[in-house]
């Protein structure tokens, strides 16, 4: 049994062309073709409907899965290596403190970015993944995480929840992750890359309070795979404090509007 996919990847000599000895540990495969934008949101309907226990044990069982094939193919392989990122959260005094409570919608993506894979853009056109190396949760999760440690470490909101936690929300975080990689962007070193689609919905009318559009890039020190989980570490606070507080200030903003009156009937 081979844990491979696809066409075998050459490698880091042969991919970056040079004989550097920093080069970025060879990918194990090519997910396949990568999807256009409008491709990512027909798969972000299948993620929000896929259940996201089964995508946790998936995230879980993978590396046992990967190193069990390497014993059937009777080959040498180096041990998978699944990381956890260790992300701080960061606050902010000036944030306003709200007297609203705030449901995050689970996140969706395409499907070839909400996976426990590692994934690596060597070149524009072409995304790859890290050999040996998974994440612990997939993409989505972990970003869920992030953020919701950062709104709580805050002290700014009365309540924060994922849905389906029973909590009476005012408004909704409803978020969109396009990009989770490392990205060489034409450079010697990748650079942990993290595009994030936000939309703040007032419960009760689905109203859109806000929207926006946040890309958080940090470099990686070397082309190690630990400086990438380390690059990403730095990534997912920085976003994650973008986010919550953007989301107080919108929030914050509605809220203290004045209650628009019904239009008087015409006589």
């Amino acid at each position: 049994m081979n844990s491979r996919q696809g066409a075998d990847v050459p490698n880091a000599r042969d991919v970056t062309g040079r004989s550097d000895s920093r080069a970025a540990p060879p990918p194990l495969s090519r997910p396949g073709r990568e999807r256009g934008w409008g491709e990512g949101n027909r798969g972000s309907d299948t993620s929000r409907a896929r259940p996201r226990l089964l995508r946790s044990v998936v995230a879980c069982l993978l590396p046992v899965l990967l190193a069990g094939c390497s014993l059937l193919g009777g080959g040498s392989r180096e041990p998978v290596t699944t990381y956890s990122p260790m992300v701080e959260t960061r606050t902010d005094d000036a944030w306003p403190a709200v007297d609203w409570q705030l449901t995050i919608v689970p996140t969706t993506a395409p499907r070839v970015v909400d996976s426990p894979r590692i994934s690596v853009r060597r070149h524009p056109s072409e995304l790859q993944v890290y050999a040996g190396s998974v994440w612990a949760q997939p993409a989505t999760e972990l970003v869920e995480l992030a953020l919701l440690r950062t709104f709580e470490a805050s002290g700014r909101i009365p309540a924060v929840a994922t849905s389906g936690a029973g909590i009476r929300a005012d408004y909704k975080l409803v978020l969109d992750l396009r990009r989770f990689e490392a990205d060489y962007a034409g450079r010697d070193i990748p650079q942990a890359t993290i595009e994030l689609g936000a939309r703040l919905l007032h419960n009760h009318d689905q109203r859109v309070v806000a929207s926006r559009t946040f890309l958080q890039t940090v470099p990686a020190g070397n082309t190690a795979v630990e400086s990438v989980v380390g690059a990403f570490e730095q990534a997912l606070a920085q976003v994650s404090h973008d986010v919550a507080g953007w989301t107080l200030v919108s929030g914050d903003g509605d809220a203290g509007r004045p209650a628009m009156s019904a239009p008087r009937p015409q006589r």
